[in-house]
This record gives structure tokens, sequence and C-alpha cells, in this order.
């Protein structure tokens, strides 16, 4: 082994010398259920919030690659080809480069293992030669509070501490030698390494027990293990089921071991088009969102996560008190959202500004999150655990809430930021409430004021069919009395408020078909939303439609449809929030929703195409 150390070795390999993000796409992501980070196909971690899902980043180049900081290792191997994947059934990421006389792999983790619920974070990075002789080169440079910090290492020998003021310090081990980089506050290091040798790399709080480097094997045997102990409980058996695994797989990276709840997506900041100025921190758990994805992770056989999920949310239910209302997203612990701001100082990928934390779409009224958060809750304790009592009555007073308010405007699932309207989803939401809430009083025989919630649950079926069905256009619209599409209105027949084969909602799906798909891809909605600039297509509603055609009967166009959009997914099978005019990804990323209603699609169309198979092949 050729150690060297002279000052090149903490020179930047990224391709963010001249200000250029990775793309979005180019990302994989790796995390322990408390925090996440993106990966790059260069061997770079630029994003990284520590030490939760919602803490300031430490590495933030993707949105800043001068200023964010960023994690980088890499082998030197001329003209190789790169290939990243994940090993099968986890999520332990693999990067290999393969050249003409020389080839490395980089393993990438964050340590996981059962019964670790208070375990600190640990990133892993081990790069090994796989054939040859290779140089490598590493630089860690973090920038701590959203690049807003900056602070020397200091360095011993093969150790790298970051003690800044505002937030957690870290530590960096290896076992090669670091240097202080002269011209920044991070380290490097740097090695000619043959045929079977390492450069191993552990990252850890400051406080932590440190882990031994001899132990990053048993490390690693340990994470996959828990990855692939979890992803073979699924019961998913049916077509696609490699992209449905690495959606669930990757569902589960977003939910947090310490509280249950899961947030929306792992980042903040990325626009839904290119130098757009819908950038939003999505680092925080939606009512909505967090309820859907339990919803999927049930079908697939998951039943602990639905368990978390529903005893977090009966906390929030429980401090609503008598008053039954919840906020429309919560922190990760159960907190409040903070404040939205705008991070001046960093660049924005690819210039998208203003760079938002917090969101202060905290303080919107949504009345469809009751709809999502009964729904999950019914299904729990379908096919799960009984409700307990003082859970059932958090929900009492959620849904006494919603026979008090479902009348009133809101700001829809959108989010829009402008005047509150009467939206058809929301409507349908608080239906789906109500609807659930008498299904579980029933079903479970629980104390509830059953005449009431029948009268409201009819009040809003009449009111739907009579307010937001347009005879002119020949469907049904965005908003009472109005004449816009919505593609939340493919939810109707989901959440089983209309059937999938009824006339007026066939002549709906066939006007979204002609008003929002483009090549597959459907756009939310074409209305104005009160924000400036535009949005892409959005990847949930993809899927939505697709399943809606397969509801209604035509499975072929489905299919089509649905595997159109998985190959619109990144190499590793991963969507973010939207994609732009050429189909690339955009916005947050990864995007529990998207996951989630891939999930939903495969199961009904897998479902739909056996029963087809099997009538055809009837004797």
């Amino acid at each position: 082994m050729d150690v060297r150390t002279e000052a090149n070795a903490s020179t930047s390999i990224s391709a963010t010398d001249h200000g250029v993000p990775r793309p979005i796409a180019d990302h994989g992501i790796i995390g322990d259920l408390a925090t996440l980070a993106l990966v790059a196909k260069d061997g770079a971690i630029d994003f990284m919030c520590w030490p939760n899902f919602d803490s300031p980043t430490i590495f933030a180049a993707l949105l800043d690659p001068e200023h964010g900081g960023v994690f980088e290792l890499a082998p030197d191997i001329p003209d190789a080809r790169v290939v990243q994947q994940y090993l099968p059934d986890t999520n332990v990421l693999l990067t290999r480069w393969m050249g003409e006389h020389a080839s490395a792999e980089l393993t990438d983790f964050m340590a996981v293992k059962d019964g670790s619920a208070d375990a600190p974070t640990t990133v892993a990075r081990r790069l090994k030669v796989t054939r040859g002789e290779v140089s490598f080169i590493m630089r860690c440079a973090p920038r701590f509070d959203y690049a807003r910090e900056t602070v020397i290492a200091h360095v011993i020998g093969n150790e790298a501490v970051w003690r800044p003021v505002k937030v957690d310090g870290i530590r960096l081990t290896s076992n090669m030698p670091l240097t202080s980089d002269s011209d920044s506050d991070g380290v490097g290091a740097s090695a000619r390494l043959t045929a079977g040798e390492t450069a191993d790399f552990l990252l850890a709080g400051i406080d932590d027990d440190p882990i031994k480097l001899p132990e990053i094997q048993d490390l690693e045997k340990a994470t996959i293990e828990y990855w692939q102990d979890w992803a073979a409980q699924s019961s998913y058996r049916g077509r696609w089921r490699e992209m449905v695994t690495r959606s669930a797989l990757t569902l589960k990276l977003m939910t947090s071991r310490r509280h249950g709840s899961i947030v929306a997506a792992g980042t903040f900041g990325l626009p839904e088009t290119p130098g757009g100025t819908r950038n939003w921190d999505y680092r925080a758990t939606w009512i909505r969102d967090a309820s859907f994805t339990v919803y999927a992770l049930m079908r697939l056989g998951y039943q602990q996560e639905a368990q978390a999920f529903t005893t977090w949310i009966g906390k929030r239910a429980t401090k609503c008190q008598a008053n039954g209302k919840l906020d429309i997203m919560y922190a990760v612990d159960g907190g409040k959202v903070p404040d939205e701001i705008a991070l001046e100082h960093l660049r924005g990928y690819g210039g998208a500004r203003p760079v938002r934390i917090g969101n202060d779409a905290v303080g919107q009224v949504q009345l469809d999150i009751y709809g999502e958060l009964m729904d999950a809750v019914y299904l729990s304790n379908k096919y799960g655990h009984a409700i307990s009592h003082d859970a059932w009555n958090g929900v009492r007073d959620v849904i006494n809430y919603v026979c008090d308010h479902w009348e009133e405007p809101d700001a829809g699932i959108w989010e829009m930021r402008r005047e509150p309207q009467h939206f058809l989803h929301s409507r349908l939401m608080c239906w789906v409430a109500v609807d659930r809430a008498i299904r579980l009083a029933s079903k479970r025989s629980l104390a509830a004021p059953f005449n009431r919630w029948i009268d409201v649950r009819d009040l809003i079926y009449e009111d739907i069919w009579a307010n937001f069905w347009n005879e002119q256009k020949g469907h049904f619209v965005q908003t009472r009395g109005g004449q816009s599409l919505d593609a939340s209105l493919l939810l109707m027949p989901l959440v089983r408020f209309v059937s999938a084969t009824d006339p007026r909602w066939l002549s709906t799906l066939d006007a979204i078909g002609v008003a929002l798909v483009d090549d597959g891809l459907v756009y939310r909605y074409r209305s104005d939303d009160g924000l400036h600039g535009r949005e892409g297509a959005f990847s949930a509603c993809s899927f939505w439609y697709a399943e809606c055609l397969a509801r209604a009967g035509d499975v072929a166009k489905a299919r089509r449809v649905f595997e159109a959009v998985l190959n619109y997914a990144n190499h590793l099978g991963l969507y973010a929030e939207e994609f732009d005019a050429r189909s690339h990804l955009s916005g947050n990323f990864p995007q529990a929703f998207t996951h989630l209603a891939l999930i939903s699609a495969a199961y009904y169309l897998d479902r739909e195409l056996n029963g087809k198979m099997a009538q055809e092949w009837r004797p």
C-alpha cells in the first residue's frame, strides 16, 4: 500500500468544480431510520442532514456546490464505466468503477440492526480495489448548520474532529492518514491500493462511542441482514416485484425508528422545474403522505410500521383534546414544523432560489387529511391490532371536528397559496373520514354518535354529486361550481366513493386523459395556484392514472402507462416528486408519495392481469 499525504490529497474530484450540481437522478440513498444521505454516482455524499431527518445539513453541495459541504471518495480509473446498485433487498449501496486495467468498488451504508432504536448514526464507507492498482482521493468538508457555520477540523493521525458551536459535532475515522486541507475546513486522504486492499471511513457523532475500524465488516453484515430480513416480510409475489420491493425499502428508509413518523421526502430546496422558485422543505411528516405510506406498506404485509405510525398519530390526536383539529404536518418528533425561511447564502440547485427550510403551509387548513388518516387507521385495525380506548376517543374528537367543518373552504391537497376554495378532493376525503369511522365503530362495536355521523356522510355524498359535477363539461371538476380538472379526482374510485365503471366517472377519466396527461405523465392541474412559475408532471398522479385505467377495465392501456412511468425512474428505481418536460427527475428526492402510489398501482394491476389471464385460459 503506497500512502501519500501530499497537499493534493484533498483536491476535489467532483463534477462540482465549476459550480454545476450533480443531477438529482444520479443519486442513491442510504439511511438508518433517523436520517438519510444522498450518494452520487461519482462517490460523493452531497446531501445529508445530521443527526436527524429534519436537522440542519452537514453536506449540501447538491444545493450549493461551492459552499454547501461534501464528502467525496472515488478511485482514479481512466475512462471507467461506473455502475451503481443496491445489494439485493437492502439499502446498502454499491458503486463500481471498471476500467481496462483496474477496478474498484465503494460500499456505502448507515449502520442499522434490530433493537437499535436509540443507536447513534454511523456512516460507513469502504473503497476496495478489486483488480489491478488504483489511486484514490478522499475529501471530507462538512459545512454545519445549513452551511452557516465553518469549523476547522482538528486532525490527529487517522482521525479528524469538527466541533461546531451551534450543532452537534462529528468525527471521521479512517485506516488511512488524514491531512488538513490548507485551503478549506476539510480533510483529505489519498493512497495507491492494490487488489484486495481497502480504504475505510467511518463518520459518527463526536460524543458517540467510537466504532473500531476492524468492526466495519461486522457492521456491514448486520446491516445487510437487517434489510434483507425486513424485505423478506413482504407478502407481494406479483409482477414488477423488484420495483415494488425497492419502493418499500425506500419508504422504510423514510420512517423514524424512534418516533414512528414518516417524512414526505428526504430533502429540501430541490426545484420542481429548472431554475424555478417552487423549492419547498419536505422533511416533515404530512398526515396525508404518511397515512398513504402506511396503507401501501400494509398492502405488502408490513404491520409494524402501521402500528408505530398509529401510535404516533394517536398522541397528536390526544393533544387536540376535545377540539379534534390536527395540523396538516408535524416535525419528526411530533413538534411544530419551523417557520419557513430562505437560506439566502445558498446558490440553489442549478441556481433555483430561494432555498427554503421550514414550511408555512403548516398553518393552512387542509380538510382532506382526515380522510387519509382515517383510511389508514381503519385498515390498520382491520388487518392489525385493535384500536385502544384512548385512541378511539381521539378519533371520535377528530371525526366530530370533520362533521362541524366539512362545508368550509380550504387550501386543498396541493396546498395552493391563494384564497381558500371548496375543493372536490377535500369533500371526498371528509366523506372517507366519516365513512371509515362508521365502519370501524361498527366492526369493533365501539361507542359512536352513529346517527349524526351517518347523516353527515350522506350530506357530503349528496353535496359532491350536486355541486362538483359539471353537466356542461360532462365531468367532475376541481372546485364547487368550477370547470377545471384536477388529478386528485383520480382518487374518487380508489377510495370507493364512485364505481370505477360509473359512466360519469369514465367521462371524467377520459377528460383527465385529454387535459392533464402527456406521454403517460400526469399534471396535477392547469389552473392558477397563486404561485410564481410552473411545475412539472406529478409522479404519484401518473401511477394513480394507471390504477384508475385498470379499475375501469382498460388493463392493456393501464399496463402501458404503468410500465412507461417505471422506465422514468433513475438507475436505482428511485423517484423524485415530479418530472420535467424531458421526463428527468425534479423536485425533492426521494418522494414517498410517488413510491407508495407505485406500490398501489402495481398491486392492483397485477391482480387484474392475473384475473384476465385466468379468464383467457379458462377451458
